[in-house]
């Protein structure tokens, strides 16, 4: 009996170039740089399923021993695609589950359970979603960073994956303020809070995740990998209890509306405070 072929870098790596630009050195250390068109990401249907779609591929690879993921250009994610759900305003019920619901649980639980590598998150810039690199194993930020979440302020439930990730690094008060009043909370305090490991210069952010990377290479495979085991397990935990219930809440808020909230002009809008420099979006 044969095994079954496992995924082939280059193969994956051409299947995802619309939506990431991969890189990995010959000693399996992968480098995801999330992007739209080439610069910042921005939010779609598309590219929101493709997240999970490409964690688990990456995890399904044993030639890849660490990754580390980032964004593209001076900004995370402060944006949605002008034509990114097109989809979900077509047909909103079936893309409330589709993309918000099922891809939205598979892209925080991949990050968590379906890869058996150390992660190394490097936040680049303003972003929301800031979940997929703070709940990496290790995560380090640009000076300018900015974590936030919109959720609420363009009247949807923050319950996709954000709430356990602010939960678990805030705690319960510190949570409940950033999730209810959208507060930017700058590079300098999210050190303070522990939501970030390091705060590097923009210019040193790459070399400082290899540096890192190069650190977590010098012991041995298995090590690596079951130490992996022991540092997720409190990520594990959280999921397990609170990520399929936030979702539901979410979702029906989403459905009671009868209305998609991801217009690109909602969120320009609803984020134009961060780029002002203002912690919450009200006076």
């Amino acid at each position: 009996m044969a095994f079954i072929q496992t995924p082939e870098f280059e193969e994956y790596k051409e299947r995802f170039k619309e939506h990431y630009k991969l890189q990995r050195r010959d000693d399996g250390v992968i480098l995801v740089q999330a992007h739209t068109r080439g610069g910042p990401i921005q939010l779609s249907v598309e590219n929101h399923r493709s997240l999970g779609q490409l964690l688990k591929t990456i995890g399904a690879d044993p030639q890849n021993e660490i990754m580390i993921l980032t964004g593209s250009g001076e900004e995370f994610m402060m944006d949605s695609d002008s034509d990114g759900f097109k989809l979900e305003q077509e047909d909103l019920a079936y893309w409330a589950y589709e993309y918000a619901y099922k891809d939205g649980r598979i892209n925080v639980s991949a990050l968590i359970n379906d890869l058996e590598i150390p992660t190394i998150g490097v936040f680049n810039g303003p972003g929301f979603h800031s979940e997929i690199c703070l709940m990496c194993d290790l995560t380090i930020c640009s000076e300018d960073a900015i974590i936030y979440d919109l959720h609420y302020d363009i009247g949807s439930v923050p319950g996709d994956g954000i709430h356990c990730c602010f939960q678990e690094l805030l705690g319960v008060k510190r949570a409940a303020y950033a999730l209810l009043t959208g507060e930017a909370i700058d590079a300098k305090k999210a050190l303070e809070y522990g939501m970030v490991n390091e705060v590097v210069p923009r210019a040193k952010l790459l070399e400082r995740a290899y540096q890192l990377a190069d650190h977590i290479m010098t012991q041995p495979r298995t090590t690596r990998r079951l130490t992996t085991q022991i540092v997720r397990r409190p990520w594990r935990q959280r999921i397990t209890n609170d990520l399929d219930g936030g979702f539901g809440i979410q979702m029906f808020g989403h459905l009671a509306k009868k209305k998609a909230v991801h217009s690109r002009n909602h969120i320009g809008e609803t984020v134009a405070y961060v780029r002002k420099g203002k912690k919450n979006n009200f006076h």
